[in-house]
């Protein structure tokens, strides 16, 4: 692949957008390639968590790449939209827990892209914004649609008609990200978190997020009885079983189901 790097280690996929020189810009080829390494890792019973970061210090994703859209037509703008929903669906879907390592910038495109992904951890340098109404198109890779589900239609609108960036610490008071921290520490304590996940039920977590993810699209009833139905799953797993009797004989359970 020619714009992202992978590196596995304890059961933790660490996939970074690398394309300094834009500040890890999304075009298509990115695109294109990122829906075809997710769909690869969602396959893997080795993988548990995915870390999604950019390369360098500056930028974890500045946007989408304005270069390959300034000539695009109508069709191609909506191609390409298309084939950013298909990658961050994937990203938001897949049955592994997903972090966004927010290193820098993460503006349109990058916006949206963390958005997708289950937990925003942001260094102190980061910055959210969706700058795309000033350069006359709207958000098209989810911004619309993921910004106002996790902060609110007010923030959302307020974001997208100002183009306004906000730092880190207001993302996380607006509930953008998960948690702050200083630049150096933001890979180890993600792969922190990552472990205390990992040491969890990977497939229950996996329910979970599914009953989550669906759950927000439906009604309260329906949402509820989704809930109930993955709860009895669950009861099929070993993990249940030994959960269950490890708590009632006072001892660490194994679990490793996924």
């Amino acid at each position: 692949m020619n714009n992202l790097l992978l590196e596995v280690e304890n059961q933790v996929a660490v996939v970074i957008i690398n394309r300094p020189k834009s500040l890890n810009a999304l075009n298509s080829e990115t695109l294109s390639e990122l829906e075809r390494l997710l769909t690869e890792i969602q396959m893997r019973k080795d993988v548990k968590v995915v870390i999604l970061t950019g390369s360098g210090q500056k930028a974890f994703v500045a946007g989408a790449d304005i270069s390959e859209m300034v000539n695009a037509s109508p069709k191609e703008g909506r191609d390409m939209a298309l084939l950013a929903c298909e990658a961050f669906l994937k990203l938001e879907n897949m049955p592994q827990i997903t972090i966004a390592a927010v290193n820098g910038y993460a503006l349109g495109g990058g916006c949206e892209i963390s958005m997708a992904c289950d937990i925003r951890i942001a260094s102190e340098n980061a910055k959210f914004g969706q700058p795309e109404t000033g350069l006359g198109i709207i958000p098209g890779f989810g911004g619309t649609q993921r910004l106002a589900r996790l902060i609110g239609k007010g923030h959302a609108k307020e974001m997208i008609f100002t183009c306004g960036q906000i730092d880190a610490a207001e993302a996380y008071r607006i509930g953008l990200a998960n948690k702050v921290v200083p630049l150096n520490e933001l890979l180890p304590y993600c792969k922190e978190m990552a472990a205390a996940i990992i040491s969890k039920g990977s497939y229950a977590n996996s329910l979970a997020k599914s009953a989550i993810n669906s759950g927000l699209d439906m009604d309260l009833a329906n949402g509820l009885k989704y809930e109930a139905d993955l709860f009895g799953l669950s009861f099929a797993t070993d993990d249940k079983k030994e959960g269950m009797t490890a708590f009632l004989e006072k001892r660490k359970a194994v679990l490793t189901d996924f």
